[in-house]
């Protein structure tokens, strides 16, 4: 069992950068794939960055690949995304994953466990 919980998200401006945290419970955590995932309203519920349980490998959705960047600690139990150049339409609530068998996958329906979520907000 993994609980996961995200943090870090709120309001900034274009340009701007945010640095969202998700802290997992559970012995799985090294050994799972961990992805970032969002939502914005009235839409699908969307893949944004993925990482290996060694951090060797990473995913990333076309649409913020070069200004996110995922990153773990398995040590802290955590991962990380870092958003710079932000855009008004990377508001979304954003969702962080665990994928306790792999390999490495956007698709949401391979991650097991998901956490409730954190509101980012941009403003133009």
């Amino acid at each position: 069992q993994v609980q996961l919980v995200e943090s870090g998200g709120g309001l900034v401006q274009a340009g701007g950068s945010l640095r969202l945290s998700c802290f997992a419970s559970g012995r799985t955590f090294s050994s799972s794939v961990m992805g970032w995932f969002r939502q914005a309203p009235g839409k699908e519920r969307e893949f944004v960055a993925a990482m290996s349980w060694s951090g060797g490998s990473t995913y990333y959705a076309d649409s913020v690949k070069g200004r996110f960047t995922i990153s773990r600690d398995n040590a802290k139990n955590t991962v990380y995304l870092q958003m710079n150049s932000l855009k008004p339409e990377d508001t979304a609530v954003y969702y962080c994953a665990a994928d306790i068998r792999g390999p490495l996958s956007l698709r949401r329906s391979a991650y097991d466990y998901w956490g409730p979520g954190t509101q980012v907000t941009v403003s133009s």
